[in-house]
């Protein structure tokens, strides 16, 4: 591998690119980052950093800087099934809250973290193709600068980054596993006036449902979701319906008539897979290699992790201490130990179908029991399984 000019390329500087840049240069490899934006960007995302992403913050150094920009903690998740409200703490002892910071904080102090690291970070450009060798491995990356010349860059390992639409998996034609469908879509906006006190609460109904939680600048996100089967429907009036939805839960109704919306209504809807994240030189991390509904916004935290778990694996490749194929064969394995049980639930409740009748009575005993409903508020956190928390507290069973 020598003549290469950098260690590892990665194609993406948000929630999963820049972490992985930075924790690689941090163990002294030469990484450059590219990606098509300029930061501070938004992008479209739930924000929502719950309690296993914080502590991933806290690890890198980097958790009193979001604290420093303002951005509100969320201490507490009140969800409301309709016959039973459930409010509890979403994480532990020691990581206690969550964050709901806007992307255009959040990803530009990755970013920055990331060249104070030492990584070399290119922002507006565009990656035209990636570089084969004449075995098919991969050994760089092609683009160019708006209005520049076009370049070829070459590395070691080249890692996307590059989200749901990855320019890095096609090329590469990475496989997909454990595939579903899209289940639901969503859309949301942001509201002045509407004081969370700290708070994620979430509306559940039948086929619909809402949630809110506070964000930078005094603001607060308010989205919607229905099954995808009305995606096209729900479109056809989008202000309409994302008003109607608000109606399930009449006193929320009356909050958001007293509230100012300062945006436009955005959103989509995601397929759920798993792609394998590596190969002959390159590697995906983020939403480039494990995406899924963002019902549970559980895609920042997964992003965090997967980061880690990418470059440690890129560390032990790199050094030499275990053969590429074995230790990304570790990462992958890690990966998805840490994503399946999410994932699963995701695809549980992200359907809006009714609660189950044996999880509706669970969650009806266990109303009022802070414990358990503590416990019930980390599984939607992502701190704890499903299947831990109906071990735990189903005394049916």
């Amino acid at each position: 591998m020598s003549g290469t000019g950098y260690d590892v390329i990665v194609v993406g500087a948000r929630c999963a690119g820049s972490p992985t840049a930075m924790l690689l240069a941090r163990k002294g490899y030469r990484v450059l980052v590219v990606d098509r934006a300029t930061f501070p960007s938004d992008t479209l995302s739930t924000h929502l950093v719950h309690p296993p992403g914080v502590a991933a913050l806290r690890r890198w150094g980097l958790l009193d800087r979001l604290v420093s920009t303002g951005c509100p903690p969320i201490h507490t998740y009140a969800l409301d099934f309709g016959s039973v409200v459930l409010t509890g703490g979403p994480g532990t002892v020691a990581e206690p809250v969550a964050y709901g910071p806007r992307r255009i904080v959040l990803d530009k102090l990755l970013v920055d973290a990331a060249v104070e690291a030492g990584v070399e970070v290119r922002e507006g450009f565009t990656i035209s193709e990636v570089v084969f060798d004449d075995d098919g491995r991969v050994v760089g990356v092609r683009g160019r600068e708006q209005d520049g010349p076009v370049v070829t860059e070459r590395a070691r390992v080249v890692v996307g980054a590059d989200g749901l639409h990855s320019l890095v998996a096609r090329a590469v034609a990475a496989p997909q596993y454990n595939e579903n469908p899209k289940l639901m879509c969503g859309y949301y906006s942001y509201y002045s006036g509407l004081d969370m006190d700290g708070v994620f609460r979430a509306h559940s109904r039948p086929y619909r449902g809402f949630g809110a939680w506070p964000t930078h600048d005094g603001l607060t996100l308010v989205g919607g979701c229905w099954p995808f089967a009305e995606f096209n429907e729900v479109k056809k009036d989008l202000e309409g319906n994302y008003l109607k939805n608000f109606e399930l839960a009449p006193a929320w109704a009356e909050r958001i008539r007293g509230a100012k919306r300062e945006a436009r209504v955005v959103g989509a809807a995601l397929p759920n897979y798993f792609r394998k994240p590596y190969g002959p030189g390159w590697a995906l991390v983020g939403d480039a290699g494990y995406c899924k509904d963002f019902f549970t916004a559980q895609g920042i935290s997964d992003a965090f992790v997967s980061a880690e778990l990418c470059a440690s694996g890129l560390d032990d490749a790199l050094s030499g201490r275990q053969p590429f194929d074995v230790a990304m064969a570790d990462y992958q394995s890690a990966r998805d130990q840490h994503a399946q049980p999410v994932y699963d639930f995701t695809m549980q409740v992200s359907t809006l179908e009714p609660l189950p009748p044996e999880l509706q009575k669970l969650l009806e005993n266990i109303e009022g029991n802070q414990p358990a409903m503590d416990a019930f508020a980390q599984v939607n956190s992502g701190v704890l399984s499903m299947s831990q928390f109906i071990a735990d507290w189903d005394r049916s069973s």
